[in-house]
């Protein structure tokens, strides 16, 4: 069995895990002989423990649905509804999920793997990481946290699980089981950078292929990252290999209080220009200008190249995130050098601390 046709409904998990198990140990594909034939009463021990430990890390999974607050700047990009998922990881109820889902929301309900839905609130939107915390108003009965892993013992190859939680529509929490086939720097379009980011393959299929806010777990059950993002080119190395990319564990860790406290962490409050911008062959193309942006009002255009920033020569799309965002405050002027059409031009620009531009979801 291939890693790619994996996918189960939680309800057959134990068989779920057995059935992966050429990905994992002998010993474990045994264990689904030995079930199938209903030849067993018990397990070996280090085989139920892992399969007592992935059960558990898929029963802390929640589904997420969002609406989104009327006139929001994302609705434009992300829609007026959201549906994903999220992870139980504190023992209060706190559910952490992909940030976007969240972004400018204003009604924030939690599905339960019984399909029963709880009104929830934001405790914390973060722009620098991509994370998202939420937390039910109600309790979360019989649900226990993940213990968080980490990607340093990570190896290129690990099998891996990828849980979906339950939608409101009567869609139940699902598995899939993929491999990491790739831990690098990932830089987004939208004015975003992670120096490391996990990338897995082939792609989620679980709900639907929702890979959104879904938890990432190793072998011991233990949380390693959140989805974000289908890409087309997991491995890297200009290869068209098909995956998902999860931003990792670590990066919360040392911020997790922070968000608790103050709705986000410091290194969110960073320059925003309003660009969607590529990398081609050292060089950095607008493709997008935000409406009522600072490069809009400064009368950058889809089609023009940036070239340095403060008189720094910039030729990838993280150099030209790490420049903009070494500045003192958010809102300081800031040069940048561009080609329009065949001119070479200096504008400057006054960007904008975009956590003090977004509507705010209630809780935050």
């Amino acid at each position: 069995m291939h890693a790619s046709s994996l996918r189960f409904k939680r309800p057959d998990f134990a068989f779920a895990v057995a059935s992966g198990l050429t990905l994992m140990a002998a010993t474990i594909f045994l264990l689904t002989v030995a079930l199938s034939a209903h030849a067993a009463t018990q397990v070996s021990s280090p085989a139920q423990t892992q399969i007592d430990a992935l059960s558990r890390a898929s029963a802390a999974v929640v589904g997420i649905q969002v609406t989104v607050a009327e006139g929001a700047r994302s609705a434009r990009s992300l829609g007026q509804e959201r549906t994903g998922s999220g992870v139980v990881i504190g023992p209060d109820g706190l559910v952490l999920t992909i940030g976007y889902l969240m972004l400018e929301a204003q009604q924030i309900e939690i599905v339960t793997q019984e399909g029963k839905t709880l009104p929830a609130v934001a405790v914390a939107y973060d722009i620098a990481t991509g994370f998202g915390l939420v937390k039910p108003l109600l309790p979360l009965r019989g649900v226990k946290p993940v213990n968080l892993g980490s990607q340093q013992d990570l190896k290129t190859g690990e099998p891996l699980m990828v849980v979906t939680g339950a939608t409101v529509d009567g869609q139940d929490s699902d598995v899939s089981m993929t491999q990491l086939v790739s831990q690098r720097a990932f830089s987004g379009t939208w004015e975003y950078h992670i120096d490391t980011a996990l990338f897995t393959s082939p792609p989620v299929t679980a709900g639907g292929g929702n890979h959104s806010g879904a938890p990432l777990f190793n072998q011991r059950g233990e949380l390693l990252g959140i989805g974000s993002l289908l890409v087309a080119d997991a491995l890297g190395e200009n290869k068209r290999v098909p995956g998902n990319m999860f931003v990792p564990i670590d990066l919360l860790k040392p911020i997790l209080a922070e968000l608790q406290q103050s709705g986000s962490s410091r290194q969110s409050h960073r320059p925003w220009l309003g660009l969607t911008s590529t990398e081609q062959g050292g060089r950095v193309q607008i493709v997008r200008v935000s409406e009522d942006s600072p490069a809009e009002a400064a009368g950058l255009a889809p089609g023009d190249v940036v070239l340095a920033v403060d008189d720094s020569q910039v030729v990838t799309l993280e150099s030209f995130y790490k420049k903009l965002w070494a500045r003192s405050a958010p809102d300081a002027p800031v040069t940048l050098t561009v080609l329009q059409g065949a001119d070479i031009k200096t504008v400057v620009l006054t960007p904008q601390d975009r956590m003090l531009l977004l509507k705010r979801p209630a809780g935050i």
